[in-house]
């Protein structure tokens, strides 16, 4: 490498730095509203007192800790929070899977984690996740998620019946009473809402993860399109946590059995 290219590639990545140390501090001091359905344990519920808790809580606090500015959580419906975000009821939403519809109105930050989505059946039913085996069968999926999205275009027009609850409790007394066959969910939430409860004898997954780009490319972010600095922000932010430590030691907590 010659002296001129090393030079450029450390002023390059001087620029960078500087850039991202920029952004951050324009941010501080400032009030950051994330939105949130705090109804999805053990990523954000609310405890017996009322507060909130759950892995994107913490996630949360701890990147407003580092940018130096106040969190403020919105109560806010899950399938309504792209309108929420854009009409400006808060400043982010945390968080949503990443995928390519949902890009079209708005950014997301770097990934936060993954999860897989499985369907959830009685146990011996023999249902496995593709339009062949769930055709004539009733789906419940939650409103405004990504499985929505996904059962919607890739088994309701094979003849999958796709049943759509705002609450997941709902859903749940669905499939125990039998008015569905079965439910795509993420295998954290439904294990702790349902499998791994006394009431979830009986049921588990059904056939592998179910994988496809409407799913999403992970757990991340949204943010308005026009608020570059702020997901610039955020991702800096990330990096740090994840460098010292911190991220990992949040996370772990909730992820480590997935």
């Amino acid at each position: 490498m010659s002296a001129l290219n090393y030079v450029m590639i450390v002023l390059a990545v001087g620029s960078i730095a500087g850039c991202s140390s920029s952004t951050i501090s324009s941010w501080k001091g400032r009030d950051l509203r994330f939105g949130v359905e705090a109804l999805v344990p053990p990523f954000e519920s609310r405890n017996a007192q009322g507060e909130l808790v759950g892995l994107n809580i913490e996630l949360g606090n701890a990147l407003c800790a580092e940018l130096d500015v106040k969190c403020l959580w919105v109560d806010q419906d899950y399938a309504t929070n792209i309108d929420a975000l854009e009409a400006g009821r808060f400043d982010a939403i945390m968080p949503m899977s990443a995928t390519p519809l949902r890009r079209q109105r708005i950014e997301f930050t770097d990934s936060l984690y993954t999860l897989d989505s499985r369907l959830v059946t009685r146990v011996n039913r023999n249902l496995t996740p593709d339009p062949a085996s769930l055709e004539g069968k009733r789906v419940g999926v939650l409103a405004g998620t990504s499985r929505q999205a996904f059962a919607k275009a890739r088994w309701e027009t094979a003849g999958v019946v796709i049943s759509t609850f705002q609450f997941n409790d709902e859903l749940i007394r669905s499939l125990m009473t039998g008015e569905i066959d079965a439910t795509l969910q993420d295998t954290i939430e439904i294990s702790q809402a349902l499998l791994d409860t006394p009431q979830g004898d009986g049921f588990g997954f059904s056939g592998p993860p179910v994988k496809d780009e409407l799913l999403g490319s992970g757990i991340a972010i949204g943010v308005r399109q026009s608020d570059t600095t702020l997901r610039i922000a955020l991702n800096s932010a990330l990096l740090t946590l994840k460098e010292s430590g911190q991220y990992a030691d949040i996370v772990n907590r909730y992820l480590q059995a997935e």
